[in-house]
Parts: structure tokens; sequence; C-alpha cells
């Protein structure tokens, strides 16, 4: 089965960073499998968020290796990446599939990959899967143009989102650091 769809955005403003994440996961290139997935997690204590787009099994054994770096290096995200990307060049790859993830604390907002690959953004605005580039160029939008708090920003440029790409929806979930 091929599960694909996913919109995940963050926006860092004014010392908050927010986290939003649509709920469809799609099989195919036509049927919505499900409207309220969660592909939100909190990690670390609750001091680190992470939202994924891919395999979503694999994406949660991402999730837990990245912890397990974060254990390692005293939640210090950038040397966790670094040694998270180390690691996973390593690992077997049991679905094949391309997993990326957005990673945040209160002070860094990361992009790591299933194969290694860690970004960090230029400017406060991310976002990953499908609907990605609609999210993100309205979250650029609206954060030049507008006095919006992130959540509002979050909120507005997912709604744009999801009335642009067939493989977003409009059921969000949120985590704030």
């Amino acid at each position: 089965m091929d599960f694909k769809a996913t919109t995940i955005l963050a926006v860092k403003k004014d010392g908050k960073t927010i986290m939003v994440a649509d709920g469809q996961v799609t099989l195919g290139q036509s049927i919505i499998a499900k409207t309220t997935a969660h592909k939100l997690r909190r990690i670390y204590d609750g001091k680190v968020i992470v939202g994924f787009a891919g395999a979503a099994g694999y994406a949660v054994l991402l999730c837990e290796e990245f912890e397990k770096c974060l254990n390692k290096f005293s939640g210090s995200l950038v040397r966790s990446a670094v040694e998270f990307a180390k690691n996973v060049r390593t690992m077997p790859h049991g679905s094949n599939e391309d997993v990326m993830m957005l990673v945040a604390d209160k002070d860094t907002l990361l992009m790591l990959s299933s194969s290694g690959e860690i970004l960090e953004p230029e400017g406060d605005v991310y976002s990953i899967g499908s609907g990605s580039n609609y999210a993100l160029a309205a979250a650029k939008a609206l954060m030049r143009n507008t006095n919006m708090s992130a959540k509002e920003i979050a909120d507005e440029a997912m709604k744009i989102a999801s009335e642009t790409c067939v493989f977003t929806n409009s059921n969000y979930t949120y985590e704030e650091i």
C-alpha cells in the first residue's frame, strides 16, 4: 500500500514555535484512507516537538532514534541532529520509504530526513509534505505582511494549503513550544 499526503508547518514568532499538521492520509492518488491522523509528537519530556511526513511506522522509529540522541546530548537539538544524521545512514531502511521530520525546541527549528540530511531553514517558517509548498508560501507572505501571531499564521497558511492541495485536509493538530 502506498500511503501518502501530509502537510506539516512550523512557524516561529515572538518567542513561540507553533507546529501544525493536517490529518489526511491518502492511499494511492485517489482514496482518502483517514482524515484524523496525528502526525505531531512531543518528545524529550515535552521540550521538543516533532512532525513527520512519510511512512508512519518508520517515522515513529526515527522519532525514537532522535530522542535517544537528545538524551545522549542533554537536549542539544543541533548536536542531536548531527548524531541522528550519522546514525540514520547506517540504519536499515525497513520500509525503504523516505521520511522527513520537522523538529523544534524553544530556540531552534530543523528539518531532518531518513537519508541523513539536516536543514536549518532560512527565516522562521518551514514546511514538509505534499502540501508544503502551499503552506510555506502562505506562511512567508503572512509573516512579511501581517501582524498575526504565530498560531494565526499557521492556521491561515494551513487553511490555504488545504484549499489548494488535494492531499491536505483541514483537520489540524497543533503543538506549541
